[in-house]
C-alpha cells in the first residue's frame, strides 16, 4: 500500500499488524498528499530504463504508481494492495491502459517468478507483519538483473511533522505519549533496510536519504487532517478525545509549531530509500 502497508487490526497502539486501511479521505488529507512528491523524488533516484514492467507492492491509493506512469515511461504497471478500499480508490482515480490494480498480499504476491523489470514498495514495509517475507517475494517477482526498491519514513526523529505532534501530546496527556509509533519502527533506518535487502538475496544494495519539504499554508492546513477518521495513530487519538482535550492539544501545537510570519508552516520529513539488484 503505497504510503502505508495494508494489514489487519484496529487497536489504538500502533505497530505492525494494527492498521485497517480503508478511510481514503482521511488518509489522503493526512499523508497521501505528501506521498506523491515523495514518490517522484524516489523515482528520480531509483532510475529504471523506459518501457519497463513495474510491480508496485502495497500500492495504496496509487501515489507511486501514478508517479511511475508520469515520469518512468513504463510499458505496464501492476499495483497490488490488501485493502480493497484503497485498490478501488486507485482504480477510480488512475485511468491508464498501462496500469491494473488488484487486491493481494505482500507476503504472497499473486504474480509469476521473474516477471518484472522493477519491483517497488512505497511507505509500506514497516507496516507488514514480516517485512523479510515481503522483500523475498519482491525479489522473486523481479527478473534476473531487475531492480527492487523501497522507501520508508524516518520515524526515529527525521519526521518533523510527527515529532511536533507527539511532543504536544506528551505535554497535554502524558499517558498517551506511549501511542507514539516511533519506537516500533526501528527498521526504518539505513542499516536495517540494507540488511533486509541482503537477506532477500539482492545485490548492489544502495541506501540514501530524501528530505521532503512540507509546506502548510496555515495552522488549519496542518491541524484539520487530524480531525478526520483515518488509519494513523495520530488521527485515531485526536478523534477519540473530548472537546476540552482536543482544544488543549490544538493550542499546544499552535504554541510550539514554528509558524512563519505570514502564517505558513515549513517542515521537513525525512525518508530512507533502498534499492538492490536481483
Amino acid at each position: 500500500m503505497a504510503d502505508g502497508g495494508s494489514v489487519q487490526g484496529n487497536s489504538m497502539a500502533e505497530g505492525p499488524g494494527t492498521y485497517v486501511w480503508k478511510d481514503t479521505d482521511g488518509y489522503e488529507a493526512y499523508v497521501g498528499r505528501w506521498s506523491r512528491p515523495l514518490a517522484e523524488e524516489f523515482l528520480a533516484w531509483f532510475t529504471v530504463p523506459k518501457a519497463s514492467r513495474w510491480l508496485d507492492v502495497g500500492c495504496g491509493t496509487g501515489a507511486l504508481t501514478a508517479a511511475v506512469l508520469n515520469v518512468a515511461a513504463p510499458i505496464a504497471v501492476l499495483g497490488i494492495d490488501s485493502s480493497a478500499a484503497f485498490v478501488a480508490d486507485a482504480t477510480a482515480h488512475i485511468a491508464d491502459p498501462r496500469v491494473r490494480f488488484d487486491v493481494g498480499d505482500a507476503g504472497s504476491l499473486p504474480v509469476a517468478n521473474d516477471s518484472y523489470d522493477a519491483v517497488v514498495a512505497g511507505l509500506v514495509l514497516n507496516f507488514l507483519p514480516d517485512p523479510s517475507v515481503a522483500v523475498a517475494e519482491m525479489a522473486r517477482a523481479a527478473r534476473p538483473g531487475g531492480a527492487v526498491g523501497a522507501y520508508v519514513w524516518d520515524y526515529s526523529g527525521g519526521m518533523q511533522r510527527m515529532r511536533y505532534f507527539w511532543e504536544a501530546v506528551a505535554a497535554t496527556d502524558a499517558a498517551a505519549a506511549a501511542l507514539d509509533p516511533s519506537p516500533q519502527f526501528s527498521m526504518c533506518q539505513p542499516g536495517p533496510l540494507a540488511e533486509l535487502f541482503r537477506a532477500g538475496n539482492l545485490g548492489d544494495i544502495e541506501v540514501d536519504v530524501i528530505d521532503l519539504p512540507m509546506v502548510f499554508r496555515d495552522f488549519d492546513d496542518f491541524w484539520l487532517p487530524y480531525l478526520l477518521v483515518g488509519s494513523s495513530s495520530a488521527q485515531r487519538y485526536v478523534t477519540s478525545l473530548g472537546d476540552d482535550q482536543r482544544m488543549a492539544l490544538r493550542e499546544q501545537l499552535r504554541a510550539t509549531l514554528p509558524m512563519a510570519p505570514d502564517g505558513s508552516l515549513h517542515l521537513i520529513d525525512r525518508a530512507w530509500v533502498v534499492r538492490g539488484t536481483k
